[in-house]
C-alpha cells in the first residue's frame, strides 16, 4: 500500500499541493465534500497568514499538509458525535472513476474529484469501512505512516504527538485490520462476478443472486434518514437475496449500470435518469461477502448529471 506523498524537505507552489491535499482528507474523512471543505479551510488560512510569515515557511508543503491534518482531526471528532446521532448505518461517500464521472462542481468551478483523487487500493470502500471503527488519532497515524509514507518524526509534528505514541496508533489501526480481516486489494473475477449478480438481479433469479452471495454475506444500506433503506444490516445470503427481489418489485423502472466504484467494480442503481443506489462490494472465494449500498442522496452528488448538489 501507499499512495505517494509530497516530501516535507521538498520546496513547492502551494497551488500544486491541492491533489495531495485532497487524497489525504478523503481517506481521513471519507467524504468528497467534507476533504474538499478541509483542503479549502487550509488554504483559507494559508492566505491569511500575512505575506511575511508566508514567505519565513521554509516549506510551505509541510506548513500545508499540518494544517490540513489538524483540521481532519477536528473535523474526525465532531463527526464521531454527528454519526452516533445519524438515523441507520453511515457509509463513506463512494467515490467514481475519472472516466465514469458524471459531473461535479466546487467552490473552484466544476470539477472531477476523481481527477483530485488517487484511486488505489486505500479508498477500496472495505478499507475505508474498517478506517471509520478507528479512533481519530489512530486513523491519522495509520493513513500518513502505511498509505503516505511518513515518517513517525514528521507525523508527531503534524498530529501532535510523539513519535512513540504515532507509532502505537499505527500498530493499534493495524490490529483492528487484522481483526476485521480486510486487505485491500483488486479481486481478478471481480468484474465478472458483479456482470452475473446484476443478471441475476435483473432477472429476478433468486437462486442464482444466493449462489453468488457467501452464506453469511452481509449487506449494509445507508439512507442518512433522507430516503428509504433498512436501518440495520441484512445478513444471510436468502435475507439478501430476497431483500433484492423487494426492491426490484417495487421499483421496476430501476436501470442497474455496472460502475467502478471506489476503484473497484461495483452496481448504480438509478430511476430516471437520477442516480438513487451506489453499491461497492467485497469478496471472497468468488461470493460476494459484502454488499454497502449508499442511498443518502447527499452522498450521490458525484453521481448525477447537472452537478455535485446530491439533490
Amino acid at each position: 500500500m501507499g499512495t505517494s506523498s509530497t516530501a516535507l524537505d521538498s520546496p513547492g507552489d502551494v497551488t500544486g499541493e491541492r491533489r495531495h491535499l485532497t487524497d489525504l482528507a478523503y481517506r481521513l474523512l471519507g467524504s468528497v465534500a467534507e476533504a474538499e471543505d478541509a483542503v479549502q479551510e487550509t488554504y483559507a488560512r494559508w492566505y491569511a497568514l500575512s505575506p511575511g510569515r508566508r514567505g519565513a515557511v521554509v516549506n510551505p508543503a509541510a506548513w500545508l499538509t499540518t494544517v490540513a491534518t489538524r483540521v481532519c482531526l477536528d473535523q474526525l471528532g465532531s463527526a464521531r458525535a454527528r454519526r452516533e446521532r445519524y438515523v441507520g448505518e453511515w457509509i463513506p461517500e463512494p467515490l467514481p472513476d475519472r472516466t465514469e464521472w458524471i459531473g461535479g462542481r466546487t467552490a473552484d468551478g466544476p470539477s472531477d474529484p476523481a481527477d483530485r483523487i488517487t484511486l488505489d487500493e486505500s479508498v477500496n470502500m472495505a478499507f475505508l469501512v474498517v478506517l471509520e471503527a478507528m479512533t481519530p488519532a489512530e486513523r491519522v497515524a495509520f493513513v500518513l505512516h502505511d498509505v503516505f509514507r511518513y515518517s513517525f518524526a514528521d507525523i508527531a509534528t503534524m498530529a501532535g504527538r510523539t513519535p512513540a505514541a504515532c507509532r502505537q496508533l499505527a500498530t493499534s489501526a493495524r490490529r483492528r485490520l487484522r481483526a476485521a480481516r480486510t486487505a485491500p486489494s483488486r479481486t481478478p473475477g471481480q468484474a465478472a462476478l458483479i456482470r452475473d449478480f446484476k443478471e441475476a438481479w435483473e432477472a429476478k433469479d433468486i437462486d442464482a443472486l444466493v449462489a453468488l452471495l457467501a452464506p453469511d454475506a452481509t449487506l449494509v444500506a445507508d439512507g442518512g434518514g433522507l430516503v428509504g433503506a433498512v436501518l440495520r444490516p441484512v445478513e444471510g445470503a436468502a435475507r439478501i437475496a430476497e431483500y433484492l427481489l423487494f426492491i426490484a418489485t417495487k421499483a421496476p423502472a430501476l436501470t442497474l449500470l455496472q460502475r467502478t466504484v471506489n476503484g473497484t467494480p461495483g452496481l448504480v442503481a438509478q430511476n430516471g435518469g437520477r442516480t438513487v443506489t451506489v453499491a461497492a462490494f467485497d469478496l471472497s472465494d468468488d461470493r460476494v461477502t459484502r454488499i454497502w449500498a449508499v442511498r443518502n442522496p447527499e452522498k450521490l452528488g458525484a453521481w448525477q448529471p447537472g452537478g455535485h448538489d446530491g439533490a
